[in-house]
């Protein structure tokens, strides 16, 4: 399980994962990274779930966007479409957290693309509480992006068992 956590604002979107990997309820790994940059830094892209399921589906993501020229909602919606009709990618266990400069969104295995009205979307076993800790303080603080996701992701690796505080943070912006 993982907590991934993506905010946008003030033209800055910034995405952010912890690095626990677990097996059952063992701890095999501290330090994973579950945030990539692609697209030369333009896009970010973190997955929740089964990692090799995950992965196959990045590079499916990014076949997408290079065949759309980078737009991320549209390959987004095209991935989602692949993901819900082919019989082999039905079966993946995963979340796909992704990010631009201007927004942020969410792609399940379900046929769901999600862009959240206020700019933060989180997914993975710590989603909850990181979704609620990053709205406290985009509603009632100036803080940056980048420090609203390193906040809500350190409260939330202190709640959730699953999520830990070693962080991997990317920034794309304007």
């Amino acid at each position: 399980m993982t907590t991934i956590l993506a905010v946008h604002r003030d033209g800055r979107s910034v995405l952010g994962g912890d690095g626990q990997v677990t097996l059952g309820s063992q701890v095999q790994k501290h330090g994973a990274v579950k945030v990539r940059a692609l697209r030369n830094g333009s896009v970010l892209a973190g997955f929740a779930g089964g990692a090799a399921d995950a992965l196959a589906l990045l590079d499916r993501f990014e076949a997408k966007l290079d065949a759309t020229g980078g737009q991320l909602l549209k390959a987004a919606v095209e991935l989602a479409k692949d993901w819900r009709t082919d019989r082999a990618l039905r079966r993946l266990e995963a979340v796909l957290v992704l990010a631009d400069a201007s927004s942020v969104l969410l792609v399940s295995g379900n046929g769901d693309v999600v862009t959240p009205d206020d700019g933060v979307l989180a997914a993975g076993s710590g989603a909850a509480v990181a979704t609620a800790a990053a709205r406290a303080l985009v509603r009632h603080t100036k803080l940056s992006s980048r420090e609203v996701v390193e906040s809500a992701l350190k409260v939330a690796g202190e709640i959730d068992l699953y999520t830990n505080a070693h962080l991997t943070l990317l920034e794309v912006g304007r």
